[in-house]
């Protein structure tokens, strides 16, 4: 008989432990699990490591509520609705945030390493440039690249030249990014755990099967012998997950690719509201400490606001967000 995999919100987030390395699924404001991260904040997460191809409003609410010490990824912001990280910045400049910064693409080949089990993989990406100035190796100089978490690699990169062909110049070696967690928000996964994502699948495989510990929340949990029934359709088997949670419209105010849009006003207001750390505390205390649950945050947030993001079934996007402007 096939193993219960499902959970609440809650009993899924104590399976992350304090000082985790973990990582999410999507893309900036596509498709974050935020309902999970609401809770990591209700259960004060604290010293968590996270390590990200990049980052969005889900890490910035974690840093600004002071889950994260460590934060690994190539940018974070809120696309077109906040610049860059007020509270990631904010943290840095006080010294409460460690934040390591490499390119887009070695984070994505460091997933990539880590999802093959391979401790590291070439490239010459970013030759040339200050991301491979040692003086800017953060957790180096945090003294963090000892060997005492066999999470952080004892070099951010390493220099070697071509053993095959002799060609002329570096080859840069990207260590393998191994969290103990994913969370992963997706449209919809299998009674079992099989995974299916719709539209853009960012490096959501890389960044599941890095991970030692995987738990999906889906807008709809559906019948495995259903999902199956088209296998090319699912990016990851159910062996890899180890709890499903249902919620629907569980990333927002990230959107879900055929289930609604971007809430772009409200993540507009939290960029505007948590440039201080006051402003963040009484945002967070408003949208998320007074909130029970999930469900009670989009009572609050309300049917018609909802309505407005929510996709037209044929379209695959709302017909009632004004855009352009």
């Amino acid at each position: 008989m096939a193993k219960n995999k499902r959970k609440s919100i809650k009993e899924a987030v104590q399976l992350i432990n304090d000082g985790d390395m973990i990582t999410f699924s999507g893309f900036t404001i596509w498709r974050r699990p935020m309902a999970i991260v609401y809770e990591m904040v209700r259960q004060r997460k604290k010293n968590l490591h996270l390590i990200e191809v990049n980052s969005g409003t889900h890490g910035e609410i974690l840093i600004g509520a002071g889950c994260v010490k460590v934060l690994e990824t190539c940018w974070i912001g809120h696309e077109l609705y906040g610049k860059v990280g007020a509270n990631a910045a904010r943290k840095l400049k006080s010294g409460e945030l460690i934040v390591e910064d490499y390119s887009h693409v070695h984070m994505i080949m460091r997933f990539a390493a880590g999802a093959m089990g391979v401790p590291y993989l070439p490239t010459r990406a970013s030759l040339g440039t200050d991301i491979l100035n040692p003086e800017y190796d953060a957790l180096g100089k945090h003294g963090l690249r000892d060997g005492s978490n066999p999470r952080i690699p004892r070099r951010k990169f390493e220099f070697l030249t071509d053993p095959f062909f002799g060609e002329q110049g570096d080859i840069i070696h990207v260590p393998a990014a191994r969290p103990n967690v994913c969370i992963a928000h997706v449209q919809q996964v299998g009674e079992e755990g099989t995974v299916r994502v719709y539209g853009q699948r960012y490096s959501d495989a890389e960044a599941i099967k890095a991970a030692d510990k995987v738990i999906v929340v889906a807008e709809e949990i559906v019948p495995e012998e259903v999902i199956r029934q088209d296998p090319t359709a699912n990016l990851i088997p159910h062996y890899l997950v180890d709890a499903i949670v249902e919620q629907p419209w569980g990333a927002h105010p990230t959107g879900c690719f055929g289930y609604y849009e971007v809430d772009g006003k409200f993540i507009r207001d939290f960029y505007s509201k948590t440039k201080t750390q006051e402003g963040f505390d009484a945002w967070a205390e408003e949208w998320i400490l007074k909130v029970n649950s999930f469900d009670e945050y989009l009572y609050k947030i309300g049917f018609r606001r909802l309505d407005l993001l929510r996709a037209n079934s044929s379209y695959k996007y709302s017909t009632r967000v004004k855009r352009g402007a």
